[in-house]
């Protein structure tokens, strides 16, 4: 394959392009453009430098990718017969995919670089790159950072224009100023207005030599995100935040941590996605918390919790970022089994005593037992657990006479633990169960408390039986 010389024609200004590139574009014995929208263009057409444009590939394929493979396709063809120049808008490294491809398809290449329009851009609104300035494709764009400055190129049209309107609207308020710029170091040329982010879409003069960029919100404008909770948090830990929170340590903060996670699941018992978004910051703000405890303590901090976690997601799903397949939750569950006995290479007796015991008991005890049926104990069908509670029941029913309540409350333990167990072997969540059936038991309660202020005799003065038919009367009302 004969050699392809990629050259960098700068933004747009005669004056940008360099003689080494100029003297490449005349010398050239097959000479691509990319693209002949490019202010350069007239001016070389009087010198006398003839080209082929690649702009009707724009207009046959369907996608970006379907044009950037038929113009490489070309190329690399045109370069089994001769040496190739290919001419491309301001610097080969700066958003040009088509030279990113053709790196990857030969080694047969060398580059002439030209100034990048985002050198002009930079030159043009006085931006400095090293306060951080972020550089985003306006055709691929999801997300953009708001305490930063974005600079959002290709926003080659209206739709575009709406597409990255759209993204930026998450994170900046309506009427903050974007500032659109047109031919970038252009003489005569260089447009640059300011208009406010709803009014993005509203021009139709956009085109390929068209930029937007963002400048940050202020400190206290916008949504705060990760970054600021923890920056709250420190400040809340310093000498300089608050006595409580700088006071509390992990045995402290236990009881938060249990309390809000229950918060968290009576939010979703509730369907109320306004009390959910609540409660999970208040969960969060727990982990934050011992997070930064450790951090203090140099053990570990936040970052090293993220990334541990990011890495067992990984490791544990090679069926998404690997090779192996999974195509039920069946088979991720082996899969996952699988993993975790690799990683921790453990008996099956360790790893029930490895089970925190600060775990609710009913959600322990449903994972020892299934740790028992990785080895095969257990039963297959809930009949014969129902059987066991039986037995139980009546080893309990036995000591109920005995003066021994050490041994009482082991027969009640076995008691509840076969409970759990036909919980288990049905599907049922024993820990949601309960907790369902105290707030059923709560709502009747209320029933009869009301019950009786209505019928002006306090609950202490009732009788059982009188509290009774109560009882049975809120069954009847299904409360």
């Amino acid at each position: 394959m004969n050699k392809i010389t990629v050259v960098g024609l700068g933004p747009g200004d005669f004056r940008f392009l360099t003689l080494e590139a100029l003297e490449a574009l005349e010398k050239s014995e097959k000479l691509f453009f990319r693209t002949d929208k490019h202010p350069l263009v007239e001016d070389l057409y009087l010198r006398g430098i003839s080209f082929e444009s690649f702009d009707e590939f724009y207009e046959t394929e369907e996608t970006f990718e379907g044009v950037y493979e038929k113009i490489v396709e070309t190329i690399l063809n045109a370069a089994l017969k001769t040496p190739v120049t290919y001419a491309v808008p301001g610097n080969p490294f700066a958003a040009e995919e088509t030279v990113a491809m053709l790196q990857e398809a030969t080694d047969a290449i060398e580059f002439i670089y030209g100034v990048s329009f985002i050198d002009a851009i930079v030159s043009s609104l006085k931006l400095d790159p090293v306060k951080g300035l972020s550089i985003v494709d306006g055709l691929t764009i999801d997300s953009v950072d708001p305490k930063g400055t974005s600079l959002i190129i290709q926003v080659y049209d209206r739709l575009t224009a709406s597409r990255v309107k759209t993204v930026l609207m998450e994170e900046f308020p309506d009427g903050h100023e974007v500032i659109v710029i047109k031919s970038a170091g252009v003489t005569g040329e260089e447009v640059i207005d300011r208009v406010p982010l709803n009014e993005l879409d509203h021009r139709s003069d956009f085109d390929h030599l068209t930029s937007l960029v963002v400048r940050p919100l202020g400190e206290h404008e916008g949504r705060r995100d990760w970054d600021d909770l923890i920056r709250i948090m420190r400040v809340l830990r310093s000498q300089e935040g608050c006595p409580w929170d700088r006071e509390q340590t992990h045995e402290s903060l236990k009881k938060n941590l249990i309390e809000e996670a229950y918060e968290v699941m009576g939010a979703i018992d509730e369907k109320d996605p306004v009390h959910l978004e609540e409660e999970l910051g208040d969960l969060l703000l727990q982990i934050v918390f011992h997070g930064l405890i450790e951090e203090e303590m140099g053990f570990f901090d936040l970052k090293d919790v993220t990334h541990g976690i990011s890495q067992k997601l990984i490791r544990r799903h090679p069926h998404v970022f690997g090779t192996q397949e999974a195509d039920s939750s069946q088979e991720v569950e082996k899969i996952w089994e699988k993993i975790k006995g690799e990683e921790r290479q453990r008996k099956f007796h360790e790893k029930m005593e490895d089970l925190s015991k600060a775990l609710p008991a009913t959600l322990r005890a449903a994972k020892v037992q299934k740790i028992a049926r990785e080895a095969g104990f257990d039963w297959d069908d809930v009949r014969p657990a129902l059987e066991k509670v039986e037995e139980e029941l009546q080893e309990f029913k036995e000591e109920l006479s005995s003066s021994d309540q050490e041994k009482l409350a082991l027969e009640l333990g076995d008691l509840l633990f076969a409970v759990v167990n036909v919980a288990r072997l049905s599907k049922i969540d024993p820990e949601l169960a309960l907790d369902r059936t105290i707030e059923k038991f709560t709502r009747r309660f209320k029933f009869i408390e009301d019950a009786s202020q209505v019928n002006s005799k306090p609950l202490e003065k009732m009788t059982l039986e009188e509290m009774d038919v109560l009882w049975n009367l809120s069954k009847k009302q299904n409360i």
